[in-house]
């Protein structure tokens, strides 16, 4: 997935709201970026992922905003 269609997504999760439930970003290329400390497909850090299932909907969704800051032009660790 490229980094324009991360943020898209992104941007539809935090616009769904709060009643709809709140997909991983996992796009499963589970590769570490040493430089960045993040994931390479879905631009998660390793903190974020190992608590991705335990989190509630509202976390899951500060995630996802933070996932769509990364992505953005001029920001993104793969730039």
């Amino acid at each position: 997935m490229s980094l324009a269609q991360l943020q898209v997504r992104a941007r539809e999760v935090l616009r769904a709201g709060a009643g709809a439930p709140v997909p991983s970003p996992c796009v499963s290329v589970c590769r570490m970026d040493a430089a960045s400390g993040l994931c390479a497909g879905c631009l998660r850090s390793l903190d974020e992922i190992a608590a991705w299932s335990t989190l509630p909907d509202a976390a899951r969704r500060d995630v996802w905003a933070r996932i769509a800051q990364r992505a953005s032009p001029g920001t993104a660790p793969r730039d």
